[in-house]
């Protein structure tokens, strides 16, 4: 199951991780991020262990998702030692995600 995270949690969970952190940035009256949240609760279960996967609500927490430039969503986010190293903004087959968190195990 995908990792709530909120913008206090953010810090720890994210940017402090030693395992690359794939981010959703999501709203509950998103239609698109409810296409996207079953194939994040997927990726979160098969990479778990290898990765950590996490879902922000934006509407709950802003701070992070304006520190990134988040504007429309669904947008995810790559993180590896604390840097940006993958954005996918909308919609997205389940291998975009995957492949971007293979490169980086």
């Amino acid at each position: 199951m995908a990792l709530e995270i909120t913008d206090a949690t953010f810090d720890e969970v994210v940017l402090k991780s030693d395992k690359p952190v794939l981010v959703d940035f999501w709203a509950a009256w998103c239609g698109p991020c409810r296409m996207v949240g079953p194939i994040i609760e997927q990726i979160s279960e098969e990479y778990e262990g290898k990765a950590v996967v996490g879902k922000v609500d934006v509407d709950a927490n802003q701070e992070f998702a304006a520190k990134y430039g988040v504007r429309n969503i669904p947008t995810v986010l790559v993180f590896q030692n604390g840097e940006v190293v993958g954005r996918q903004v909308g919609v997205s087959p389940k291998n975009v995600y995957a492949e971007a968190l293979d490169s980086l195990i």
